[in-house]
């Protein structure tokens, strides 16, 4: 089987994982919605905004650094190597986690009254205290997985996490006889860390199985440590700028909300709509990008060691092309799908209006995904670093500023001009390295099969009104549209895959892809 075959198979096998765990996490947040309100969910993700502050110390950089020696010992022939990277990542990965679980412990009362502003989240945070250990081990197999080719057991193990969650959490939440909020958010960060305790032991268990058939022992490069150092510190300190900025702009947007006249439910329930329901609608298609995304990093490390800079740039180029088609067809069918999604998944009026203004920012959302993926793969993740910190910064100005004079349409605006502002720097970066050229002609061809596609869904939503309201009847309209937007494409003499008329003469990026797939 040759490499383009195999990497066929295995990224409909790996796309296939993400669109099952997507689909029950879309489910999943369904049933949360319906069970603890708008207002819950608003709660709950400003406790999840600070958990993912803690676990960003946990992790401190160890799943790229863990990603990127592991490829490099990989590219070297040095696959004895890789024991001593994993070796020196876990115990750095347990020395943060556990200093993060103190601090998120000791400050809990503090960050809840003080930060959040809200009593009810002192229990939740002490409860997601005891994860952090979990999170900064299991990033460590992760990496470990990625980078070894061995992808599909990573995926095996998120699956089984998710599962496990929502059991849990459905479990837990049962045992909540009153509607409090605070005992249905503490259930739900309960459920989680549960499942984060699983996903570690589970991730330990094929990891010592793995190590005994595939990596045997043998000498490892120089200065490990050093190297881990100066991998995993720099993108560390990055990220705790980037994600206290991110966090401090979570936490001022209900209090903006309410600053603008909204009560304290009233500002947590817009918010809870926005990235409670409509955002995982948003981000559903997405699945097939993420994956991809991750796997670019350890191939694109070995061709970039191995000094195959023609493989890289025609790669790189391939894959903006089909992300474009991809994200422009995915934002078409969410823009016009919108009342009917917000409708049919969650009886929420408001939740598809925000479906249908998020919708423009799709193209965009979903490039900036795989080329950040890219740029971390060729070396660049400070860079990808930086500006996201910027990014971070400006967005806690603008909603610092914005926010409580025009509520939830000054939010709407941060969020569409933050995300072009990073899109567009992280594109001018990869340009410049990996010598990019930006498919306009596929630009504009795509943008005129989406409008097709649009003009074609309102007349079906005219003519046949049923489409707008019966969940299944949804789901149909959109597989045809999105049918429809790749025959207007084939039509337009647009194609997804084109065979590499100098096969055999340059090395081809894509069988290295498929050994990480």
């Amino acid at each position: 089987m040759n490499g383009n075959t195999s990497l066929a198979r295995n990224t409909a096998l790996l796309t296939a994982s993400g669109l099952a765990m997507r689909c029950i996490a879309l489910i999943y947040q369904v049933w949360l919605a319906g069970r603890i309100g708008s207002a819950g969910i608003g709660l709950f993700q400003l406790i999840a905004s600070v958990q993912f502050l803690s676990a960003t110390f946990a992790i401190s950089g160890i799943r790229f650094a863990s990603t990127r020696l592991i490829s490099e010992e990989m590219g070297q022939r040095r696959p004895g190597g890789v024991r001593r990277v994993v070796r020196l990542c876990l115990v750095y990965s347990l020395l943060f986690g556990i200093a993060a679980a103190l601090l998120l412990w000791l400050g809990a009362e503090r960050i809840g009254f003080l930060w959040i502003g809200d009593a009810r989240t002192v229990l939740s945070l002490r409860i997601v205290a005891l994860s952090m250990p979990f999170i900064a081990l299991s990033s460590v197999f992760s990496g470990y997985f990625t980078s070894s080719g061995r992808v599909w057991k990573s995926a095996a193990v998120q699956v089984a996490e998710q599962l496990v969650r929502i059991a849990l959490v459905v479990l837990f939440l049962r045992r909540v006889t009153s509607p409090d909020i605070e005992k249905s958010c503490a259930a739900v960060v309960l459920g989680g860390s549960a499942a984060e305790l699983f996903s570690f032991l589970l991730n330990l268990t094929l990891y010592l199985f793995d190590l005994r058939r595939h990596m045997p022992r043998g000498a490892a490069g120089q200065r490990l440590m050093g190297r881990m150092i100066r991998v995993a510190v720099p993108l560390a300190l990055s990220a705790y700028v980037r994600t206290a900025l991110s966090t401090l702009q979570h936490l001022l947007i209900p209090r903006g909300l309410k600053a603008s006249g909204l009560s304290a439910d009233a500002s947590l329930a817009g918010y809870g709509v926005i990235h409670g329901m409509a955002f995982p609608i948003i981000s559903f298609p997405s699945c097939f990008l993420v994956s991809l995304s991750e796997l670019l990093v350890p191939a694109l490390t070995e061709a970039q060691v191995a000094g195959d800079q023609s493989g890289i740039s025609r790669s790189v180029n391939s894959l903006i092309k089909k992300c474009l088609l991809f994200s422009v067809g995915a934002a078409a069918l969410l823009y016009a799908n919108a009342e009917a999604l917000g409708s049919a998944v969650y009886h929420s009026a408001e939740a598809g209006h925000y479906i249908r203004i998020l919708a423009w920012l799709v193209p965009i959302m979903y490039l900036d995904t795989v080329t950040d993926g890219c740029l971390r793969g060729l070396g660049e993740q400070l860079w990808c670093m930086g500006v996201n910190i910027v990014d971070s910064a400006v967005s806690v100005l603008l909603v610092f500023l914005l926010v409580p004079r025009y509520a939830l349409t000054g939010y709407i605006i941060i969020l569409i001009a933050t995300e072009l502002f990073n899109f567009i720097l992280s594109m001018y970066r990869l340009r410049r390295i990996s010598q990019l050229k930006l498919p306009l002609k596929t630009a504009l061809l795509s943008a005129l099969c989406a409008f097709g596609t649009v003009q074609f869904q309102k007349l079906a939503a005219r003519y046949f009104p049923v489409f707008r309201s019966e969940a299944l009847l949804c789901a149909v309209s959109v597989c045809l549209s999105a049918l429809l937007y790749v025959l207007l494409l084939r039509m337009c003499g647009v194609r997804f895959g084109k065979k590499n008329r100098m096969s055999g003469q340059e090395p081809d990026i894509r069988q290295t892809v498929s050994r990480h797939v």
